[in-house]
């Protein structure tokens, strides 16, 4: 694993001791991490809305796609129960 160092201000620094206390984290380090893993989380997301939104649309999300959707998962349930 690399090491980096970095620098914050007093206010900032604490606000990190305060959430490594409070919500459990072991370190400041691992906070960080957590971090920088919520935000690569975010980036995919944001990625895969904006491939989304500039695709065609397949089909128009009415009652009958929804009621498809309901037949699948019964479907399913029904198999996955019987297994």
């Amino acid at each position: 694993m690399s090491t980096m160092n970095i620098s914050l201000p007093d206010s900032l620094k604490s606000f990190v001791d305060e959430q490594v206390s409070e919500r459990g984290y072991g370190t400041s380090s691992e906070y960080v991490r957590e971090l920088i893993r919520k935000d690569q989380d975010r980036q995919r997301l944001r990625g895969l809305l904006l491939a989304s939104a500039a695709s065609a649309p397949a089909a128009p999300a009415d009652a009958n796609y929804f009621e498809g959707l309901r037949d699948r998962v019964r479907q399913r349930t029904k198999t996955d129960s019987r297994g």
